[in-house]
């Protein structure tokens, strides 16, 4: 079936349904009586020298570096995500199917952890031609968000797509035939302080940011003890 012959709106719950199933496979179990949240992603191998000797490691998956630029200007890297836990999302200003949605329920998130220095939002445009700095800060104030918590990104296209595709395990496909042009994904992904993917919502529904909203929870209480 071709993705043209689907209504945005079924493409983005078929993708969002199939990425949940595809990362349980891949979660790493925390154990029987465990309540800490499982890290998604595919494990990956890591070759290094120990005392002479070639030893061989899998390690969680995990959010590369990057560099991106948020709605005042400023470049925003792993640095900037250092000891935190964050929300990440991909959307552009123009959308006009999903993106409304995904705003109002992260900015549900953005009230309950206002303030709280431990979290932040990050949210990717993926049409950075249009979604300028300037775009981007008019986009934030017009939803009423101030101060550096809720970070709103723009970039090298390829960049965005790239970190999108291959490490937040996200999709956007561009598509003439849908409203906006674009069809991507409406998850919200929750990333811990090591920058490992602890769970992945549907951004588009209050049930599914409930949950995100008490996994969130949990990661902070599993930080401090």
């Amino acid at each position: 079936m071709k993705v043209s012959s689907i209504p945005a709106s079924s493409w983005q719950l078929l993708s969002t349904t199939a990425l949940l199933i595809s990362l349980s496979i891949f979660a790493i179990s925390c154990g029987p009586g465990d309540d800490k949240l499982p890290v998604l992603g595919q494990k990956e191998l890591v070759t290094r020298t120990v005392d002479g000797k070639t030893v061989t490691d899998s390690v969680a998956h995990q959010i590369p570096d990057f560099a991106f630029v948020d709605q005042y200007g400023d470049t925003v890297t792993a640095k900037t995500v250092a000891g935190k836990i964050y929300v990440a999302d991909f959307f552009f200003t123009s959308c006009p199917t999903i993106c409304p949605k995904m705003k109002v329920q992260l900015k549900r998130v953005f009230e309950k952890y206002k303030g709280n220095s431990d979290v932040l939002l990050l949210s990717h445009s993926i049409d950075p031609k249009h979604d300028s700095v300037a775009v981007l800060k008019k986009f934030a104030d017009n939803l009423g968000i101030a101060g550096k918590q809720w970070l709103f990104l723009t970039g090298d296209r390829d960049k965005i797509y790239d970190i999108g595709q291959n490490s937040y395990m996200v999709t956007a496909q561009e598509d003439s035939s849908v409203p906006g042009g674009v069809v991507h994904s409406g998850a919200f992904i929750l990333v811990d302080k090591d920058r490992h993917i602890r769970g992945i919502y549907d951004g588009t529904t209050e049930a599914g940011v409930d949950k995100l909203m008490k996994d969130m929870d949990r990661l902070l209480a599993e930080n401090k003890a």
